[in-house]
């Protein structure tokens, strides 16, 4: 699954660490995200759209290798 959240990110001037804050988890876990190494549960991406005031889908696609 590919993501948006660096960009979502600093589009509301938010660093890393200002948006573990805001939702509750470690900065590692931001990282891990951006990176594509980590996918968040469904209630922490639904908790990331809303931050964002977007649907989760604006920041989260998923990719045809997620269906298989």
């Amino acid at each position: 699954m590919k993501n948006k959240l660096s960009e979502h990110r600093r589009n509301f001037g938010f660093s890393q660490d200002k948006l573990a804050e805001k939702i509750g988890v470690s900065r590692q876990t931001i990282i891990s995200i951006e990176k594509g190494r980590y996918n968040p549960s469904l209630p922490l991406a639904m908790i990331i759209a809303e931050i964002f005031q977007t649907r989760v889908e604006n920041i989260f696609i998923l990719e045809e290798k997620d269906y298989k």
